[in-house]
């Protein structure tokens, strides 16, 4: 995702951003946050029971042994994000508040939850982002060495001070994409191998 100005950072916000300004705070790793992640899969499953939808615990805390910002980030698939009267309502009433609207990038929906610090990204089955939200989780389990190079780079950006934690999260694009790539490239020289490909 391209860097996110203050202007840019308002458009997309529901209410007001919520200015930071302040160092990220790091955890380390939870065991409880893959059972925090199931709680609210469920939650949202059975607010969602009429539609077609796919729900995977995505980002840092996703990822055992990482240190995280203690918010769960989830990714949600439904039919058409565009579509808000189709589950939006569905979501509020289950607790569920839309903060973030993104018509220009694959209609991205983000809700915040109802009793615990989670965003649940939500997208359509197909979206180009989502490959790379699960690229990005599954190299990170499999390559210890991307996982230390990770990490590194947050702690040094987290001990900075940010207006916005969009910010910090824009600043640690270049790792992050460079790790996209390279679990993407993995993927299709994998796929190019199969027999019939």
């Amino acid at each position: 995702m391209p860097e996110t100005s203050d202007e840019e950072l308002a458009t997309i916000t529901i209410g007001e951003p919520k200015v930071h300004d302040d160092i990220i705070h790091l955890a380390a790793y939870d065991p409880r946050w893959p059972e925090l992640f199931e709680r609210e899969a469920q939650r949202i499953e059975g607010a969602l029971a009429d539609l077609e939808i796919e729900i995977e615990h995505v980002g840092s805390t996703s990822v055992p042994g990482l240190a995280a910002k203690p918010i769960i980030d989830i990714l949600l698939t439904v039919p058409d994000p565009a579509d808000e009267r189709a589950y939006v309502p569905a979501m509020t009433a289950a607790g569920y508040v839309l903060r973030i609207r993104e018509p220009d990038w694959y209609e991205h929906r983000l809700f915040k939850g109802p009793d615990t610090n989670i965003n649940v990204h939500t997208f359509t089955e197909g979206s180009p982002e989502i490959r790379r939200m699960l690229a990005f989780r599954d190299r990170l389990r499999r390559h210890p060495e991307e996982l230390a190079e990770y990490e590194a780079a947050k702690h040094d950006l987290a001990g900075r001070t940010w207006a916005f934690v969009q910010d910090y999260a824009d600043a640690k694009g270049v790792v992050v994409e460079g790790i996209i790539a390279r679990a993407i490239a993995e993927e299709d020289a994998a796929a190019s191998r199969q027999p019939g490909s």
